[in-house]
């Protein structure tokens, strides 16, 4: 887990930092490495906040791996999905910091988190898939319409368009954006907010909430990644 990123538990608040020294690619075994990081947590019964290396959040998946042929390209695409459930439905709240550009699958991630703050500057976040000649896989389009405004989500999903930090808030991709030296300050600040919330609380109100999006997640990650 130490090669791709760091798990560290402090007043009920789990900080997974996602760094594998380069740009965050999400391959195979990082996205492996981010689902144990979530089980760990939800055993803690923490708090998550998940953030990235600085300027860089996620370069997406790992395009390599499309290469590979189908069955490495779905396997891939199929741990993605579960790993945006997984974050989507878990029980206790989630906090994103976006550190930089978010590509998918850090996109994706940004759309399943409970609070999502952005960093200022020249980054770009958004669903490239079309502009580089791929699909947009079905799980991917039901978080996308979870989260984003109507507009923007035909927009983001049929253009490839990726937008700037202050765009991509008004998106649905982000909820606040900050200055860089603000952020980890602004979203630890939203964590330990957040432990405080009544837990019974949230888990089942977010059942209720998002109970249809996952519902029509799952089936979309079964459709098309058996």
């Amino acid at each position: 887990m130490a090669e791709f990123l760091t798990y560290e538990i402090s007043d009920g608040i789990a900080t997974i930092t996602l760094d594998d020294g380069k740009v965050n690619v999400m391959s195979p075994a990082m996205l492996r490495a981010i689902l144990d990081a979530f089980d760990r947590a939800e055993k803690d019964e923490a708090v998550v906040l998940l953030t990235g290396r600085p300027g860089m959040f996620s370069a997406g998946f790992d395009l390599g791996v499309f290469q590979q042929g189908q069955k490495a390209t779905l396997e891939m695409l199929r741990a993605g999905g579960e790993l945006v459930e997984r974050v989507l439905g878990f029980p206790s709240p989630v906090v994103a910091a976006c550190t930089g550009h978010a590509y998918p699958m850090g996109a994706f991630l940004l759309l399943a988190a409970d609070m999502r703050l952005g960093t200022r500057g020249d980054f770009r976040i958004g669903l490239n898939e079309v502009a580089i000649g791929l699909t947009l896989p079905l799980f991917a389009v039901e978080i996308a319409r979870q989260r984003l405004t109507p507009a923007y989500f035909n927009r983001a999903t049929l253009t490839g368009e990726l937008f700037s930090p202050d765009e991509a808030r008004i998106a649905g991709f982000l909820d606040h954006v900050v200055s860089a030296e603000e952020l980890p300050e602004k979203s630890r600040s939203a964590a330990i907010t957040l432990t405080g919330i009544n837990r019974k609380a949230h888990r089942e109100t977010k059942e209720r909430v998002r109970s249809a999006s996952l519902a029509a997640l799952r089936a979309a990650i079964d459709e098309e990644l058996r």
